[in-house]
């Protein structure tokens, strides 16, 4: 087995999925936000 060396592992995979998967949550969060306020409008 090779020894590990801290650092020279490539991660560019890693941080693209985490990219996408902040995206998504901040999408789905104003998404959730925003049908919220209408329900609560229509409702009113």
């Amino acid at each position: 087995m090779s020894e590990h060396k801290h650092g020279e592992m490539d991660i560019e995979a890693q941080e693209k999925t985490f990219e996408g998967f902040i995206k998504a949550v901040t999408w789905s969060s104003v998404a959730i936000i925003l049908t919220l306020i209408f329900i609560a409008m229509v409702n009113a």
